[in-house]
């Protein structure tokens, strides 16, 4: 309870900190909005001891439970509280996000927190305020973009309830998504979301295949692995064509001749998409508006994953001498941590090539 009291008004001080350098009523939103979450939570154990609990949700929040006790005693991960209650939302997704880039250039705008550090969007606990703050950007002539957000991690300052958003997904889905969380709370860089997200990625995919062969369902896994596949696809098409409007972006042409290119572009990346081999998937996204922004948004995931598979193969495949070495990566300066990445990546990639090699006829 002390500690709770404690991390309250630490809070509040840097609520008041930032209240001062930007707008009161973006912090009186998070506030409010955090607030709600945390207060609404109902505990697993009850929901699952309870009578009137329908039983999907009782099946859903068994399988949480389960692998948030894999994930620490077999990842190293510890939740701290987290994913032991449940919240209902009661919207379609938990918080909205805010992107925006100039409109000549693919490099995302950063707003900068204490505690999360610089972070490439401003979220919103409302669709309609993350509208509106999208709408003065717009005004500014900013590329900008909103996307909803199931869930989030407070890296540890809260415990963190599983919300209704994320009931929609598969069984496996979920499962990834507390490994990926945990590992937030476990390993958190502030200012590099590249960094973050490919980590947490790759803890993904490493626990869920460790977790699906101590559930045995090691067949789903495959399943698991394509779905994955299939986003990094996605990524790589769309990062392809976003380094070709960074070149473009590079050339000293005129704001209009650049406007055009930059439109037939974008409709060139539309019609190749159609006939890719995951035209399938991410229809929606396609069919949508496409500029800078939401170009920019598709590459933090997946960028630096091959760079942690090497570092986890460097660490003996064991879980608690990889995340000591993630964790000490986050020591070192940008510049050095890059260069880490970038000979893990080499080393990854390179093997990944030889291997095909040794298997192909």
């Amino acid at each position: 309870m002390i500690q709770r009291a404690l991390r309250a008004t630490l809070l509040a001080g840097l609520l008041a900190l930032m209240s001062a350098c930007d707008s009161v009523h973006f912090y009186a939103q998070a506030v409010h909005g955090q607030s709600t979450i945390l207060l609404s939570r109902e505990p697993i154990s009850k929901l699952l001891e309870s009578a009137d609990t329908d039983d999907e949700l009782r099946r859903r929040l068994t399988l949480v439970e389960a692998a948030r006790g894999f994930a620490e005693q077999q990842l190293g991960l510890q939740s701290d509280g987290s994913f032991t209650s449940f919240v209902d939302a009661g919207r379609e997704h938990l918080v909205w996000n805010v992107f925006a880039a100039p409109a000549d250039s693919i490099d995302l705008l950063n707003w900068c927190f204490p505690v999360a550090g610089c972070v490439s969007y401003r979220g919103y606990f409302s669709e309609q305020a993350a509208q509106r703050f999208a709408d003065k950007l717009t005004q500014q002539g900013l590329d900008v973009y909103v996307g909803g957000v199931d869930a989030y991690s407070t890296l540890g300052w809260f415990e963190d309830p599983l919300p209704s958003t994320v009931l929609r997904r598969s069984d496996t889905q979920l499962a990834g998504l507390i490994f990926h969380e945990l590992a937030h709370q476990r390993v958190y860089l502030p200012g590099d979301t590249r960094f973050n997200e490919s980590f947490a990625s790759f803890v993904e995919r490493e626990g869920l295949r460790r977790w699906l062969e101590h559930t045995g369902q090691v067949e789903l896994y495959q399943r698991a692995i394509e779905s994955l596949e299939v986003q990094q696809r996605f990524a790589k098409f769309v990062g392809d064509y976003r380094e070709q409007l960074r070149a473009l972006y590079a050339e000293s042409a005129a704001a209009t001749v650049q406007q055009a290119s930059k439109n037939t572009l974008i409709n060139e990346m539309r019609s190749a998409w159609t006939q890719h081999q995951d035209a399938a998937y991410y229809t929606s996204w396609f069919a949508g508006d496409i500029n800078n922004a939401k170009l920019a948004t598709v590459a933090a995931y997946f960028d630096w994953v091959p760079a942690f598979e090497q570092l986890f193969i460097n660490s003996g495949q064991q879980f608690e001498v990889f995340l000591t070495q993630v964790e000490a990566m986050t020591q070192v300066s940008d510049s050095d941590r890059q260069l880490q990445l970038s000979v893990l990546q080499t080393v990854r990639l390179q093997g990944a090539d030889l291997a095909l090699v040794r298997t192909s006829p």
